[in-house]
């Protein structure tokens, strides 16, 4: 569905450009009650950048490989989103998280790389949208 395909792209970029920019950053602020730093805002993107990715896996667009298709964009905003629901975890959780090397805590640590490759990935889905695997 096209529809998929544009939420994968939106959300690519948006979460992408979160996980990059720093939390003190005055270019996250989009008006006075609305911003990109505000952590209910980080996990309703983060939750719908996952969902997105699932069903990007789903559906696929017309003349398209059904699941191979759109691999990357929907596995890279699966990955955004589940940062984002990570790290609002973290923050508000009342138990101790511990620190060990599992998945989570390496997403997390390279966010910004993540946050790059998203946009990167985001970038090339709009501009080449029947390119294997992109």
């Amino acid at each position: 569905m096209i529809q998929f395909y544009f939420l994968s792209i939106f959300f690519n970029v948006l979460a992408g450009y979160i996980l990059i920019s720093n939390d003190d950053a005055d270019s996250l602020e989009i008006r006075p009650g609305f911003s990109l730093k505000d952590e209910t805002v980080k996990l309703v993107i983060g939750i719908l950048g996952m969902v997105t990715g699932i069903l990007k896996l789903l559906s696929s667009v017309e003349g398209d490989l059904p699941v191979i298709g759109d691999l990357i964009p929907a596995v890279v905003g699966f990955f955004t989103g589940f940062i984002l629901v990570i790290e609002y975890y973290k923050g508000h959780a009342n138990i101790g998280v511990e620190e060990g090397e599992s998945f989570s805590h390496v997403l997390i640590r390279n966010k910004k790389i993540v946050g790059y490759v998203a946009i990167a990935v985001a970038s090339l889905h709009f501009l080449f949208p029947k390119v294997l695997l992109l």
